[in-house]
């Protein structure tokens, strides 16, 4: 691969639209001349390996982690030449949203072909709405044994049926400890609500016809036992929450009640409706009666359900357990950054979004760039998903593919068609053994690689039920990637003049950017091709969206 000063070029990108004889045979030429200049040393054509997923290539299994350099781009580079083509491509009068930029013979060759594949079996299907290239059997590049990575859509379907796969233990927690927690078992009734009639406000409670006479006292109040029936035509003043006495016709409100204290009478000053302002017994709920389904994430509201209904412990799901693991010898925990060194943006941030997803999070553990380090947590962990930062991709200090083949690790992603954040990976350390969500180390790409993998895999550890995708107006032109689904942040704004409500686009989305995603109530799921000004995407909520769109601001 060049470098970062052209758009990538995808092996088969040359068939995708058209599937003529001479594109076809333009093709093999074009790939004859990149594969004799790469044995030669004059190109970087699809023979050259690419840390970042530029051809795929993944170093031997079996070589020193600490091997010197061998040819192969430097930590999460594929998605820092993302950034530089996003930028070119939005200069290219010649591109525009729907379709792909002209390839560039001279840029390296991207394994992203448009073809998913079922990371279990290997094999390759196309993906929906493209065509088959013309080379379905054809591996990566230099790599025979490399499938092209999964689509955005399937990832994310793996991860959660990962989450799922075995069943949710139980336990029963205090209301005071149930919060955020997922509920294990369907919310019953253990009573009628409200388990006896009871005066919706404070008043009169009457009998038959008035006017009615009352005898003077404090009358019924909230918390006693049972009164006394009350005979026809008598009233007698009630509290918000007493037992109405049996035979009562209605409760009249203080303010709508004329007292004649002279004569003992009471006077209606409106009309009276049989059962006003009484709660009857089971008016919202019958005993044995469900109120919240299996899977509902305890929030304030159902706590005081719970407790309303007679509850003092829930059935629940324990939280997830995640370990953070963050990976580089150039990152600083504190000051600014100096001589090469950076700071950790990932390690403050992880932590507080894990949790927002409903899991309970240890700090996180900066190990450097250590193999051995690496291998002691992993080892030693007894999380059910550990999350790393950085190192995920094939240049010399990037151990998390060695030491997973060392652990005998099962992958069950291996890079996925998405940017940012195409070398995130999900692998299972052992049958029982914990989950490990690999993570890009720039910011946002990172981000991606949460929302893609760690999120529905939480969410099936955790027994939440899946969530209903939702789309949204796009109030601009997206570029997207050629092949690849593109995670683009995003802000809500309401419709004018009445408009439809939609989503823009922010600007700062570089794979190394927070600067967007801080402003973000969403990321837009960008087709491969990208879309035009008012086209339907579909929108990944975070978990702290706004309930108000931020309208202003120097983010977009």
């Amino acid at each position: 691969m060049t470098g970062s000063d052209g758009p990538h070029r995808e092996p088969g990108s040359g068939v995708r639209a058209a599937g003529s004889a001479s594109e076809r045979a333009r093709e093999e030429e074009e790939r004859a001349v990149e594969q004799a200049l790469a044995l030669v040393g004059g190109s970087s054509g699809p023979g050259r390996s690419d840390r970042s997923g530029g051809s795929g290539e993944r170093p031997s299994r079996s070589r020193d982690p600490r091997a010197p350099w061998d040819s192969r781009d430097s930590r999460d580079s594929r998605d820092s030449r993302d950034e530089d083509l996003n930028a070119r491509r939005s200069n290219d009068s010649h591109t525009g949203p729907g379709s792909a930029p002209h390839a560039d013979r001279s840029s390296g060759s991207d394994p992203c072909d448009g073809r998913d594949s079922d990371l279990r079996d290997g094999r390759a299907a196309p993906a929906p709405g493209r065509e088959q290239p013309s080379h379905p059997d054809r591996a990566f590049p230099g790599d025979p044994g490399k499938t092209p990575p999964p689509s955005w859509d399937r990832a994310r379907a793996v991860a959660a049926r990962a989450g799922r796969g075995g069943a949710p233990a139980t336990i029963r927690l205090p209301l005071d400890r149930a919060l955020g927690h997922v509920l294990a078992e369907a919310l019953g009734a253990l009573t009628d609500l409200p388990s006896f009639d009871t005066s919706a406000m404070d008043g009169w409670a009457v009998a038959g016809p008035g006017p009615w006479a009352f005898e003077a006292g404090a009358g019924l109040l909230a918390g006693r036992g049972p009164a006394a029936a009350l005979p026809d035509g008598t009233a007698v003043r009630i509290a918000t929450g007493a037992r109405v006495p049996p035979e009562t016709t209605a409760v009249i409100r203080s303010e709508h009640a004329h007292v004649d204290e002279a004569r003992g009478l009471l006077h209606a000053r409106r009309s009276v409706v049989t059962g006003q302002d009484i709660r009857p017994r089971g008016q919202e709920c019958r005993s044995g009666e469900q109120l919240v389904p299996a899977g509902t994430v305890v929030t304030p509201a159902v706590l005081g359900l719970a407790a309303a209904a007679g509850y003092d412990a829930l059935p629940v799901v324990p939280r997830p357990r995640v370990d953070i693991l963050v990976l580089g010898d150039e990152l600083l925990n504190a000051g600014l950054p100096h001589d090469g060194l950076i700071r950790d943006a990932l390690g403050p941030m992880l932590g507080p979004w894990l949790r927002a997803l409903g899991a309970e999070v240890s700090g996180p553990r900066r190990l450097g760039d250590d193999a051995g380090a690496l291998r002691s947590a992993l080892t030693s962990s007894d999380a059910d998903l550990i999350v790393t930062t950085g190192g995920t991709a094939a240049g010399p200090v990037d151990h998390v593919h060695p030491v997973l083949d060392a652990l005998g690790a099962e992958l069950l992603v291996d890079g996925v068609a998405v940017r940012p954040g195409h070398p995130m990976l999900l692998a299972r350390l052992s049958p029982d053994g914990p989950y490990l969500v690999g993570l890009p180390g720039n910011p946002l790409a990172a981000v991606s690689g949460l929302l893609t993998l760690a999120e529905p895999l939480l969410a099936g550890i955790a027994g939440r039920p899946a969530q209903d995708p939702y789309r949204a107006l796009v109030h601009a032109e997206v570029h997207g990637h050629p092949h690849d689904t593109r995670l683009v942040p995003v802000v809500h704004r309401p419709g004018r003049a009445g408009g439809r409500d939609h989503v823009a686009p922010l600007r700062y989305n570089g794979p190394a950017m927070l600067r967007g995603i801080a402003a973000a109530d969403g990321l837009a799921v960008v087709p491969p091709g990208g879309v035009r000004s008012g086209t339907e995407v579909e929108i990944l909520d975070l978990p702290w969206a706004p309930a108000t769109p931020w309208t202003e601001g120097c983010f977009t």
